[in-house]
């Protein structure tokens, strides 16, 4: 067998996949398993831009596009983000990419050199560790910690920080807490960056899904950030559209001109069809977005209340985005413990905190997106558990 090469040996196999696959094999072998471990909306992409893809497809937009996408979406993008995030750009600013996983991909792998720092927060979305490491960066994970609401801290950032520190991630709202940065937090990193003149990555593909009043601000927004902050976003979580591929990186065009490079080596453009389904879900009716979040709450509400009323559990009530944090540690059990706990004795799958960094330890992620039939059922299955053990 060949030998893979040096830079994916520190490079592991998803763990949140790897939940998912226990979960499929279950359900392969009659296991009435709930799983609760993906983050995808279980909503069907809404019909206008199903539609918008269609057409295109059926007038002949089959063909290569410009290696940024076609203009019509990136004008979209630029609409966009002047309209919800108070920034400007130019559709040259833009590239419109294969999902916001390639977004990250490029972002860092344009801009890391071996030996190089990326202060990424922890816990947070596992690429952001591992694409570092593929590029012989290392990753300095900063806390996100449950007593300060999952907030920033912008002295530990200080304590981290060091001559080789190049990159900074943001990921607001969070995936894996749900929780959203405050405005005066994301000030105070604001500064911070300036001050040590580091290029950040604002990841706000949660953006759209956000409850209780509260607003997301694009650290892009703050002074001295504009030049220095690549903004990722895309369609998957807000337009139900994971299995579309649809991202987009917003830049100076300085740094785009890197990227683009390397995004042209890599998959030459999104798919020209799914491009005008991305026009359609930026220019046509938000209303499907609203009621997915409307939905989306009313099943957080549920879950939150009923995981704080189980025994031994409990966990704060998320801002944004579809995920719970809950925290573990009076069961006695590791988080991987009680991820093996809750899969083969209350037939529920959910991924391990320290998939997400080890400031994950003593928690679980719990994905509500879906149906409330299953969060119920769910629900009930670890309340009987929890009983079992707890008294």
């Amino acid at each position: 067998m060949f030998r893979q090469s040096a830079k994916m040996q520190d490079v592991p196999f998803s763990s949140i996949r790897k939940v998912s696959a226990e979960v499929a094999k279950l359900k392969a072998q009659g296991v009435d398993v709930v799983g609760l471990s993906l983050g995808e909306p279980d909503f069907d992409t809404p019909p206008h831009i199903i539609e918008a893809m269609a057409d295109a497809a059926r007038r002949g937009e089959t063909h290569y596009t410009n290696n940024k996408g076609i203009i019509e979406l990136r004008e979209a993008v630029c609409t966009k983000l002047r309209n919800d995030n108070g920034l400007e750009y130019d559709p040259e600013e833009i590239i419109c990419t294969v999902g916001v996983t390639e977004g990250v991909f490029i972002s860092l792998t344009s801009f890391l050199d071996p030996g190089d720092e990326i202060l990424v927060p922890d816990p947070a979305w596992l690429n952001y560790t591992h694409v570092p490491t593929m590029n012989g960066a290392k990753s300095m994970g900063y806390s996100l910690r449950e007593e300060n609401e999952f907030q920033i801290d912008v002295d530990e950032l200080e304590d981290k920080v060091t001559e080789k520190t190049k990159m900074m991630v943001i990921l607001d709202p969070s995936n894996p807490t749900g929780s959203i940065q405050k405005k005066e937090t994301l000030k105070k990193v604001a500064q911070f960056a300036v001050k040590h003149d580091l290029l950040v990555v604002s990841d706000e593909i949660y953006e759209k899904i956000i409850y209780d009043g509260n607003k997301h601000y694009s650290i892009a927004a703050f002074p001295g950030m504009r030049e220095r902050t690549i903004v990722l976003n895309g369609f998957a979580k807000a337009y139900a559209m994971t299995g579309w591929r649809l991202g987009y990186v917003a830049a100076p065009y300085e740094l785009i001109d890197v990227m683009t490079r390397l995004h042209m080596y890599s998959v030459t453009h999104a798919s020209s069809m799914v491009q005008w389904g991305g026009v359609a879900a930026l220019t046509g009716s938000q209303e499907p977005v609203e009621q997915m979040v409307a939905e989306f709450q009313r099943r957080r509400d549920f879950m939150v209340k009923a995981l704080n009323d189980t025994k031994g559990l409990s966990c704060l009530n998320p801002g944004g985005a579809f995920y719970i944090f809950l925290n573990t540690t009076k069961t006695g059990m590791t988080c991987e413990e009680f991820t093996t706990f809750l899969l083969h004795e209350a037939n529920v799958g959910v991924v391990p905190g320290t998939a997400f960094g080890s400031s994950g330890k003593g928690f679980v992620r719990i994905s509500y997106a879906t149906s409330m039939e299953n969060l119920e059922k769910a629900a009930a299955r670890i309340k009987e558990a929890m009983d079992g053990i707890i008294k």
